[in-house]
């Protein structure tokens, strides 16, 4: 497996969101976590790993995380995946909060909605949805079992929890 992170910001206020590049190496099958800006940058790393973009993996709907979804689907294709309860999200400001941090209005459709428990395979590597809700309702986190490896989007932080008092946590 290929692993890439990338420190990428949002257009307008240029606010940091880590990103992440999951290649398998023998197939070529990637899948983008959480592109919160920087689509050209994104998928200039596609390219040079040679990899086919399979899915865009949003870990919740807030606009700093899926800021850079729109143009990244129009430049490398990949199915938009989300959590059925953070979906809505994806085109309502009042819930993904792009006016509270500047932005445009998103207006996306998800491909596909997943729930706690079901599995994703890029090329060879699997991945189970695990619900993390908290930072907001729909939350979900990523698990390689076999690769030891965890994506939590904004639920946890380096030595602490992310966020849980923001208006559209609700369950």
């Amino acid at each position: 497996m290929l692993l890439k992170r990338l420190h990428v910001q949002t257009k307008q206020h240029g606010i940091l969101t880590n990103s992440y590049v999951v290649c398998d190496e023998v197939k070529k099958e990637a899948m983008v976590i959480d592109p919160g800006g920087e689509p050209e940058r994104i998928a200039e790393t596609l390219d040079v790993l040679n990899a086919n973009l399979k899915y865009i993996f949003l870990t919740h709907c807030h606009a700093d995380h899926i800021g850079g979804v729109q143009e990244l689907k129009r430049l490398k294709g990949g199915k938009i995946l989300i959590s059925r309860q953070d979906s809505e999200g994806l085109f309502d400001e009042n819930i993904n909060l792009a006016c509270y941090i500047g932005m445009e209005k998103p207006e996306l459709e998800a491909d596909s909605r997943v729930d706690d428990g079901d599995l994703i395979h890029v090329g060879d590597i699997e991945f189970k949805v695990i619900a993390t809700p908290g930072h907001t309702k729909g939350g979900l986190s990523l698990y390689s079992e076999k690769e030891k490896l965890v994506f939590t989007g904004d639920t946890l932080f380096s030595g602490t929890w992310g966020r849980t008092d923001l208006p559209t946590r609700k369950f």
